[in-house]
């Protein structure tokens, strides 16, 4: 729906045409414009990730088949730091069927990271969060040691990142950057363009949109290293 209020439909899940059914929760942009989800059912009874354009083309990506790969997915993807998409679902599973933590790329091709098999959790019906460590974070509802769920930590290898909020402005716009071993900062680029800063916490930086920038990548310069935003700040 745009601003003005006009609603377009841009597709009706069903049964038939090789499609699936009930999306499971909202939606995620990727990086090249196109919009990321999880459904249920569909022939497999076991869910589907699915792509959809703008312009309402939908793409089936992966049918979950219920067993290695896990099932029903319930919870909004994310998208990661190097540009997949992360996920759980709280069925499936081998061998234990609790469920699973995985990774699909925007052309369908999806890796299971971590099957639960009831010490470390089961049933992980809330998605998951990138924390700027680059490590991944989320619950399960059951499992553990009393079976009431358990808090995971899970690392694919990806590098530290900066994260900016909010991740548009225009010139002049105050913009909190959140991150981690950020004390001693000895630069902040907006695309190429240097901006004036101050470190308040090892977590967070506070800048603003310097005159000239443009759309592009956002980046700081630590005694760490050089570290990047996880998407491109939107110069308005």
């Amino acid at each position: 729906m745009k601003l003005d209020g006009v609603f377009t439909l841009l597709y009706s899940f069903n049964e038939n045409g090789g499609t699936s059914w009930s999306p499971q929760s909202a939606l995620v942009e990727g990086n090249d414009g196109n919009f990321y989800g999880v459904t249920g059912g569909g022939p497999t009874y076991a869910g589907t990730v699915f792509q959809i354009t703008p312009a309402g083309v939908m793409t089936t990506l992966h049918w979950f088949g219920g067993v290695d790969d896990g099932s029903n997915p319930s919870s909004a993807l994310v998208l990661g730091s190097d540009g997949n998409f992360y996920g759980t679902t709280p069925d499936g599973g081998v061998p234990s069927d609790k469920g699973t933590v995985f990774r699909i790329s925007a052309d369908g091709a999806l890796t299971t990271l971590h099957t639960f098999n009831g010490p470390d959790g089961a049933k992980p019906y809330g998605g998951l969060v990138q924390a700027t460590d680059g490590n991944f974070y989320g619950t399960t509802s059951a499992g553990g040691g009393s079976n009431y769920g358990t808090v995971f930590r899970l690392s694919v290898g990806l590098g530290p990142f900066v994260k900016a909020v909010p991740w548009f402005g225009k010139a002049g716009a105050k913009v909190a950057i959140i991150g981690t071993d950020l004390t001693g900062a000895t630069s902040v680029t907006f695309n190429g363009t240097a901006a004036a800063f101050t470190v308040v916490s090892p977590t967070e930086i506070q800048t603003t949109v310097p005159a000239g920038a443009s759309t592009g990548v956002l980046q700081v310069v630590t005694p760490g290293g050089t570290l990047a935003g996880n998407v491109a700040f939107q110069v308005l």
